[in-house]
């Protein structure tokens, strides 16, 4: 299964990137997109020249099976430096030389290249082992990899952490998350050799294929950054599902303070009939509408007195300041019900000005209307100015 599912990730990762390169001609700099899809590609390339079935193919005999594993690792070494790379030149810019990001890397290779040939390392089996004298240099060969790859994959992890972090909401930002996902598997995927190091060097020798973890973290980086890097030839037509998921969501979160304006203002409320005729962005925007229209019906009945008392509390709580806002109108709201309830007006209707957003569009005002709701339901500073209301129109 897990080979089946490495195989998958591999032919995904080389078409997706292979698409990528093709589309980038026209939409993208090429060279950056170039170093993107040489992380994948050289990921996908180390995990298929260790899988059973290329072991199969190819055989394990000496010296195809050394080099095998050789192939693999300075596959894997290619990937993290085409990682830095792609992320050097988002920094510096496409077109700008990253001569000693290359150095490095060449230097790496080429001291993992004298090292294995030091080590006269073989294989045995499905082991491989260091050769009479050669375990010291087998152990800096395996000690080198990790160290690089540890540096590489937390550097691109770091740096597209950043640019995800500070990037507008949508198809981008998420294309970066997915790509800090596929870095993050892969060093996870590189810290697992931590242990071959240890065992390498208690015993000798070292599996000389992947391990089951290793092999799953290596697909999921493939796969993740695969559909970072791709995101744009995919995800439009993931874009609506996740819309009409995120407006029903919604939907439901805004439906207690709805509620609660329903059973104070029946009228509000139309029958929809069953189901959500129209669709779920139709029925978010009757639910907004209808909220809107019950805010206006209790105008009377709002306490001039409770907004300033109301904002007061909240910033006694320590209520975070974006939150504010919207506990205060809950309040308000919280004790204008009460106030209806015993019939208390505190102006004509015509002298009472509304509260609702200057001209919002419903995405707009739906989310305000969630931060309205959660602090209708869990503020305490909501909680003691309904009480309040209460114990003052008894009294």
């Amino acid at each position: 299964m897990t080979e089946t599912i490495a195989y998958f990730c591999c032919v995904v990762a080389f078409a997706g990137f292979g698409y990528k390169l093709i589309q980038a001609r026209h939409t993208q700099p090429l060279r950056r997109m170039w170093f993107l899809s040489g992380f994948g590609m050289c990921i996908a390339g180390g995990i298929m020249l260790l899988t059973p079935a290329m072991e199969n193919a190819v055989g394990v005999e000496e010296p195809v099976g050394s080099l095998l594993n050789l192939a693999a690792d300075l596959l894997k070494i290619g990937a993290m430096a085409f990682a830095v790379a792609f992320a050097h030149s988002l920094k510096v810019g496409e077109g700008e030389r990253i001569g000693w990001h290359a150095l490095v890397s060449w230097t790496v290779v080429a001291a993992e290249i004298a090292l294995f040939v030091l080590s006269d390392s073989h294989r045995v089996g499905e082991h491989t082992a260091a050769g009479p004298g050669g375990l010291g240099w087998f152990v800096a060969y395996n000690v080198l990899f990790l160290v690089y790859g540890l540096i590489s994959l937390l550097t691109f992890s770091i740096v597209f952490a950043r640019f995800a972090r500070h990037a507008d909401p949508g198809p981008l930002r998420t294309g970066l998350w997915l790509l800090v996902g596929g870095g993050v598997a892969a060093l996870g995927w590189t810290f697992w050799d931590v242990d071959d190091i240890y065992i390498l060097a208690t015993t000798g020798e070292v599996n000389a294929g992947e391990e089951t973890v290793s092999s799953i973290l290596a697909a999921l980086s493939v796969g993740l950054a695969g559909a970072g890097a791709t995101l744009s030839v995919w995800g439009p037509a993931l874009a609506t599902p996740f819309r009409l998921i995120g407006t029903y969501r919604t939907y439901r979160r805004i439906e207690p303070l709805w509620t609660a304006l329903r059973e104070a203002v029946p009228e509000i409320a139309l029958d929809p009939g069953p189901g959500m005729p129209g669709g779920v962005e139709f029925a978010l925007y009757r639910r907004v509408i209808e909220i809107r229209d019950g805010h206006l019906a209790l105008r009377p009945y709002f306490d001039p007195d409770v907004p300033p008392v109301a904002e007061a509390e909240a910033r006694k709580a320590k209520i975070p300041e974006s939150r504010v806002p919207a506990t205060v109108e809950a309040a308000a709201l919280a004790a204008a019900l009460v106030a209806s309830a015993a019939g208390r007006r505190y102006a004509p209707d015509d002298e009472v000005p509304a509260t609702y957003l200057d001209e919002p569009d419903i995405a707009t005002e739906a989310a305000w209307l969630v931060e309205v709701t959660r602090a209708w339901r869990r503020s305490t500073v909501v909680g003691r100015v309904r009480d309040r209301a209460r114990e003052t129109l008894a009294a």
